[in-house]
């Protein structure tokens, strides 16, 4: 943010405050022995994401994980043209109609053409072996799949494992009940998009369904304090109140025992 278009106050003097503005969801997985990283997902903020995970960390970029096929998630692959870095096979790994997506359509076949890609399949909950401790695995969840289906990612590491999920419609139309993923692992980068109901004025939100961050709060309502701690609402919209850490939303997701992810956040696996 600032969002594109938007002078209301959430943005407005954001506009003025360069510093202040704050980039597309993304994560970055970095492995500071072989000093490798993967980038999940690439977003119109690809540059200054890609300039932190290889120069701030010292690492190489081995590969880049898609989540699905909306703007937010995958258009950043342009940098990799020939027009902006001109890269030579960078692993893309993507489910089927993502891979087929980005195979298919321009200008993202050209990157396929060019070699600047090198696409890699992935399978539904099939583990992809990063280095000898460290293995991600894609798992399917529902979203509006208007052009490629919609993933998650659960990253095991030598110590710890992570679940993340950016972008779902609500978690009662998935399969698997959060609440047991959750308990699962060690951390949970879950859905926050929108705080509650009513939040984007004169817009039927069920046209954008995403698991407001109060329902998610309520169904974790009774489970225990440590599976609560384990959630970091990400993805946050630009409308979302819980982004101002002076705002009332933000306090209540803090005092109910969850937290929201800040940028340039690290999790130890």
């Amino acid at each position: 943010m600032p969002h594109a278009g938007c002078m209301k106050s959430c943005c407005k003097d954001l506009w003025k405050k360069p510093e202040k503005h704050l980039k597309v969801s993304a994560i970055a997985i970095i492995d500071p022995e072989t000093e490798q990283s993967w980038m999940i997902d690439a977003t119109p903020d690809f540059p200054a994401q890609q300039q932190i995970v290889i120069k701030e960390n010292q690492s190489e970029l081995k590969g880049i994980f898609l989540t699905h096929g909306h703007i937010g998630h995958y258009t950043g692959l342009m940098h990799l043209g020939r027009e902006v870095m001109g890269a030579s096979s960078i692993p893309v790994f993507a489910m089927p109609r993502m891979k087929s997506f980005l195979q298919n359509n321009g200008p993202w076949d050209q990157l396929v053409s060019l070699n600047n890609i090198a696409i890699r399949k992935l399978k539904n909950g099939e583990a992809v072996k990063l280095t000898s401790g460290l293995s991600i695995t894609p798992f399917l969840v529902p979203h509006r799949d208007e052009y490629t289906e919609t993933v998650g990612y659960r990253i095991d590491g030598p110590e710890k494992s992570l679940i993340y999920i950016p972008d779902i419609d609500k978690w009662l139309k998935w399969e698997k009940d959060i609440r047991d993923e959750v308990t699962n692992v060690d951390y949970a980068l879950l859905d926050g998009s929108f705080y509650a109901n009513g939040e984007i004025p004169n817009r039927d939100m069920s046209a954008i369904p995403h698991p407001f961050v109060t329902e998610t709060m309520d169904l974790f309502n009774s489970t225990s304090t440590t599976d609560k701690s384990k959630i970091y609402f990400i993805h946050l919209n630009h409308t979302n109140p819980a982004l101002k850490e002076n705002s009332v939303a933000f306090k209540e997701v803090n005092d109910r025992g969850y937290r929201i992810a800040y940028e340039g956040q690290k999790l130890k696996l």
